[in-house]
């Protein structure tokens, strides 16, 4: 076995796995719409002190709801928009202007939805007597809050009815300026006769679609709830096992965040101190919510209470999701090759402040890993070069002895040892390099930096296909030059099979992202240029360089 038929292998086998996942996640059963928008259906969690808090009604809630058509106010600084409800302060729309949809480059991509592609809003409420959720109707301080030169915070103020016990509650919402982090934060005025001790939920209630996916043969991303505490780490919930009822996740801690991931974006809640438990219910067929609950320090009468939760709601850019809480740079999910994944991320990231270029960053990576493993291809190319060489002689050995497999084996060992060729020499580094292919492949598969980004020409974002079909085009060429120099299978059916995998490799890069498909075309043709010396050194007699 040489090593263009063991990558033929494992990439064959990597495409049957994808498609295999995606075939399961089409063929799923569905689910029914949901029955009803997400700022007027989604449970609220209770403090529990046995497992996860499940989706009840609030204590002490009225039972006349809140009206649906609630007034809503408009949040506007120089990387978002923001559209937020009097009923419950839910941000129920988020745009973010610094990057555009995927259908319509004109514009602004839409994070929170409510209901033009998905219902997705970020809540929050108190727990207690009367206290108000995110069904309660509360009063806007004003129609729209714009943030203005000079300033680099603005805060939208809305206050809820005072309760019975004369308890009067304001909700800020407070967006920064070249930021997606924001607070949300509760003053709670205690005008009743005793002490109070609340609790507040801060959690993201979603449909089950998933988001928007990458190009690819089958390939699906993660969306769902994700947890992280110091002791268990990052953990992903599916929406299937929150349906199922069986989740696993650390539902108490001194520490971590809450978060809901997608594709290219994500958004969490993350307590800065104290206890906290967290949860994921199915609210209704096809919604599902997932948070953390934080308790109120005590309130005694006559005094006022705050209490202030970070938001996180935007791009899975790295340098930003480091510094809003510890862990969440791991919603950027490589899987089990993150170890090599981080690093080559890393680089690439280096090349393109470099560069300022995200094409030539993956163009100048390429090259750094082929000089990285350059001896190991050096060894295998010169295995193949000389089984090459030795190619009429085994077509011979062939026709020599016909049909009897025995002797023909025992006489091709004999020459293999003769002329000292290792007819696996090819295999052992490429084995070697497949983890590190495979990691830069999920890198440049999932970083949001890839999104929009151009490289030049016809290449105006890295992270879709290639709109005109010109460097899967390329790569399928590179990829024929490749099968050409590679010594021919004695087996004329296997030497037309392998002429046909550059078709095969064609077709499937043609929906592969062109940032990816640009990766396949540098490296072949730099293992086109390495080999074809190699082979020209080896017919000739020299010796290649190792």
């Amino acid at each position: 076995m040489d090593n263009r038929r063991l990558i033929l292998l494992l990439v064959f086998s990597f495409s049957l796995v994808m498609l295999w996942d995606g075939w399961q996640k089409h063929n799923q059963p569905k689910v029914a719409p949901a029955v009803a928008a997400a700022g007027g259906t989604a449970g609220v969690p209770t403090p529990t002190t046995t497992g996860a808090p499940g989706a009840v009604a609030v204590p002490g809630q009225p039972a006349t709801p809140a009206p649906v058509a609630a007034p809503k106010a408009i949040i506007r600084t120089d990387v978002l928009v923001a559209e937020v409800s009097a009923q419950g302060g839910d941000i129920v729309r988020l745009e973010l202007t610094k990057h555009h949809s995927s259908e319509d480059r004109s514009r602004n991509y839409v994070l929170f939805d409510n209901g033009e592609k998905h219902n997705y809003a970020a809540q929050t409420g108190l727990i207690g007597n009367g206290l108000p959720n995110h069904k309660t109707l509360f009063t806007l301080g004003a129609a729209e809050a714009t943030l203005k030169d000079g300033e680099n915070a603005v805060t939208l103020r809305l206050d809820a009815p005072p309760t019975a016990d004369g308890i009067k509650v304001a909700k800020l919402i407070t967006f920064n300026r070249g930021s997606y982090q924001a607070e949300v934060s509760y003053e709670i005025t205690n005008g009743s006769g005793a002490q109070i001790a609340p609790h507040a939920y801060f959690q993201f209630t979603r449909d089950g679609k998933p988001a928007e996916q990458p190009g690819g043969f089958g390939v699906q991303t993660f969306t769902g709830p994700a947890f992280y505490t110091e002791a268990e780490k990052y953990q992903k919930v599916t929406f299937e096992d929150i349906a199922a009822k069986k989740t696993k996740f650390v539902t108490k801690s001194a520490d971590g965040w809450a978060a809901m991931v997608q594709h290219y974006f994500v958004a969490g809640w993350a307590p800065t101190s104290g206890e906290r438990e967290f949860f994921a219910n199915q609210v209704s067929s096809d919604l599902y919510s997932a948070g953390v609950i934080v308790p109120v320090a005590a309130i005694a009468p006559g005094q006022v209470g705050k209490l202030a939760v970070p938001l996180y709601a935007g791009p899975q850019e790295q340098s930003r999701l480091e510094t809003f809480a510890k862990g969440f740079d791991l919603v950027v999910d490589y899987g089990w090759l993150t170890i090599i994944a981080a690093p080559l991320f890393w680089v690439l990231e280096w090349f393109h402040k470099l560069t300022g270029n995200w094409g030539w960053a993956i163009i100048l990576v390429t090259i750094a890993l082929k000089a990285l493993f350059f001896p190991l291809s050096a060894a295998s190319y010169k295995s193949m070069a000389k089984m090459k060489t030795l190619g009429p002689r085994l077509q011979r050995m062939k026709e020599q002895y016909g049909d009897d497999k025995m002797k023909m084996q025992q006489a091709m060992m004999d020459l293999y040892k003769r002329e000292k060729v290792n007819p696996l020499g090819g295999c052992l580094p490429i084995l070697i390099q497949i983890p590190v292919f495979i990691a830069l492949y999920w890198v440049l598969l999932g970083v949001v930096e890839m999104r929009g980004a151009p490289w030049l020409g016809w290449i105006q974002d890295l992270s879709v296909k290639d709109p005109y079909y010109i460097l899967p085009l390329i790569m399928g060429a590179t990829s024929f030059i490749q099968t050409k120099l590679n010594p021919a299978p004695p087996d004329p059916i296997q030497a037309k099979v392998m002429m046909m995998m550059p078709i095969l490799f064609t077709f499937m890069f043609l929906w592969f992202p062109a940032g990816l498909v640009l990766y396949w075309v540098v490296n072949n043709t730099l293992s086109i240029a390495q080999q074809w010396q190699i082979n020209r050194m080896i017919e000739a007699g020299g010796k290649p360089a190792e």
